[in-house]
């Protein structure tokens, strides 16, 4: 998964996923869902589950609390109205509602069918304080459009994840549905109705339904059919129009990636969000098996949306090698409910975001100098988070602070830890070996269904390639040394150069140091992710901190606004007071406001490398 979303910005920048059946049907039949696009109750879809014949006289049913890609709690059950089991005389039995997610089902083995309706979640993501993510998200827009994330419409029975499932969509007959899991032909689809089978309720979720009129196109990648399918509100935007960046894109990552199979099918769902108060506001994208769901605006202008694509869906395919195919027990075996995380996202995020810059430079998409300025990018950000916290400590702790507010690390510095460790096995191996080659000899044991033990991960990579690693990960990775990047770009004839340049004491050029909550506009907080300027820093004050007042002003979006504009007149000796909830206590922050300056970092290429560093850097960039 890969998210951002900027409110102040005077421009959009965007960035850029076997229980035992003690209670199975009498025939083992799979578990029946229905589900009713048509006849859409306020804004409310209706879904319908069938379970067969519990055995037992008591069961749960559950919805989602979290789900893979995401790292965060959401708490779809909070999305669900009025469940209802029925026997099978159409009489109502009771149920327990014991959590958001959870209902106890005390009469099971006369349960015939449970109801209940679904609510959206785009239209509440400017109601909470943490909205689920978009591409994550569901939305009912009836007789227009209707994304389905399934995990926000369907849930599982206890000890049944494992069994399989029948979906039967009734959709109006006007949209199309674009997906990836199995469909099997009813002899109605025209009229449509659709059936889908699924293994186990994990297949069930890993496949998205986005129901839109009729805009997508297929196309061939080697040995992998790619279907892209979009909905766009104004109908500007034709999936025929991305085709060739996205064809170009994925054939450079096919060519990339080798003999180190994913799956033959991949399936695109492009959400364009119209901005309004009951429309998406994360953009970015979330991965699946074989497909992948993205969200941007709708206003994004078309240059900037098919770059946008490149970098997101490029992060997305490459989930194929690492979580989805390479991955632990953890996400094998993943409870939804109550989840044990991986401490490997330093692989699972890191190396998938490090593989779509590096494919773009071995391809010949982008030029050295721009992969060495997302490099030096990714180095500047990585400093605005904690650069002391293990990784494996945070990636295991991470839906809990203070590992939460820094899970977006894993895109930045989980991206540089893989291009040292690249570097450090290219120089090893002569050249022969890095972290693709590495990759490839994990995806040859670990698969789809053979997950390996999350403890022992990193013991085997150092057994698999060269002791000399060994430092490397228990320093930089399960230790908090934080990494001596000069070091190891040294060795193929990089230099990191520093230098303050002037700015100005709100905007790193035209990206701010600010941002508010799309919950609650007048939430004014310094931002994560940035190294800030001097301005911030003579303060004291920290990414995350929230701006409650600045020299007796109230902060709300408004007045911000207005010290902002006044910022560009102040003077260096201005006496600056401003008041910050940090972690819940309120501190007092003063100082001067001075001449801010900001911390430029930059790449120099060594003007005569020797014939050994310029071999590595050739065989780093292009082998």
């Amino acid at each position: 998964m890969i998210r951002k979303f900027l409110i102040l910005s005077p421009v959009l920048l965007l960035l850029g996923c076997g229980a035992s059946q003690t209670l199975v049907s009498a025939e083992s039949q799979p578990i029946a869902v229905s589900i009713d696009l048509v006849e859409v109750q306020d804004d409310r879809v209706s879904v319908t589950i069938d379970p067969g014949v519990f055995s037992e006289n008591e069961t749960y049913f559950y919805i989602p609390k979290i789900v893979p890609g995401t790292y965060s709690e959401d708490n779809y059950g909070k999305y669900i109205d009025g469940l209802t089991a029925y026997d099978y005389d159409g009489s109502i039995l009771p149920v327990n509602k014991v959590d958001d997610n959870s209902w106890l089902l005390t009469n099971a083995q006369k349960v015939d069918k449970i109801s209940y309706f679904v609510n959206d979640t785009f239209d509440t993501e400017t109601e909470v304080e943490e909205p689920v993510f978009s591409p994550a998200g569901t939305n009912i827009l009836k007789d227009e459009n209707f994304l389905l994330n399934l995990h926000g419409f369907v849930g599982y029975f206890k000890g049944l994840k494992e069994t399989p499932y029948t979906l039967t969509i009734r959709a109006p007959a006007s949209l199309e549905a674009s997906t990836s899991l199995q469909r099997i032909n009813t002899g109605s689809s025209n009229k449509g109705e659709n059936t889908y089978v699924a293994n186990r309720y994990f297949e069930v979720i890993d496949n998205p339904i986005l129901y839109a009129q009729p805009n997508s196109v297929t196309f061939q990648i080697k040995d992998i059919s790619v279907t892209l399918s979009v909905y766009s509100p104004d109908g500007s935007l034709k999936a025929k129009d991305l085709q060739p960046k996205m064809e170009t894109m994925m054939l450079a990552q096919k060519n990339f990636l080798g003999d180190i199979n994913g799956t033959k099918q991949y399936t695109i769902l492009l959400y364009l969000s119209q901005l309004s108060a009951t429309d998406a506001t994360g953009f970015g994208a979330l991965e699946h098996h074989s497909s992948t769901v993205v969200v941007f605006p709708q206003q994004i202008p078309r240059e900037t949306l098919e770059e946008s694509m490149v970098d997101v869906v490029s992060h997305e395919f490459f989930h194929i090698v690492t979580p989805l195919s390479v991955h632990s027990r953890e996400i094998q075996y993943f409870d939804f409910n109550e989840p044990k995380m991986s401490m490997h996202l330093w692989m699972y995020e890191g190396t998938t975001e490090y593989f779509s810059m590096l494919f773009q430079i071995q391809q010949g998409l982008i030029s050295e100098a721009e992969f060495y300025s997302r490099i030096m990018d990714k180095i500047s950000n990585s400093k605005g988070y904690e650069d002391t916290m293990s990784f494996t400590t945070m990636s295991k702790n991470i839906l809990v602070e203070p590992y939460k507010s820094n899970y977006a690390n894993v895109y930045e510095k989980g991206t540089l830890i893989n291009m040292c460790l690249d570097i450090l096995l290219r120089e090893l191996s002569g050249g022969e070996k890095g972290v693709r080659w590495l990759m490839k000899e994990l995806s040859n044991k670990y698969d789809v269904n053979t997950p390996f033990n999350d403890p022992d991960l990193i013991d085997e990579i150092i057994s698999m390639t060269y002791p000399d690693i060994s430092d490397f990960f228990a320093q930089h990775v399960i230790g908090n040394e934080p990494i001596p990047y000069d070091q190891y770009l040294k060795k193929v004839g990089l230099e990191v150069t520093f230098a303050e340049q002037p700015g100005t004491y709100f905007y790193l050029g035209q990206e701010p140091y600010i941002d508010a909550n799309p919950a609650n506009l007048d939430a004014i907080f310094i931002r994560k992710g940035m190294e800030l300027n001097s301005f911030f820093k003579d303060l004291g004050a920290k990414g995350g901190d929230i701006i409650k007042n600045i020299n007796g002003t109230d902060i709300t979006l408004e007045s911000m606004r207005g010290i902002v504009g006044q910022s560009f007149g102040w003077d260096a000796d201005k006496e600056i007071s401003m008041r910050v909830d940090r972690n819940g206590k309120l501190l007092e922050l003063k100082g001067k406001a001075g001449t801010p300056t900001y911390k430029e970092r930059s790449l120099d290429v060594e003007e005569t490398p020797s014939a050994a560093v310029l071999a590595l850097r050739e065989a780093w960039l292009k082998k």
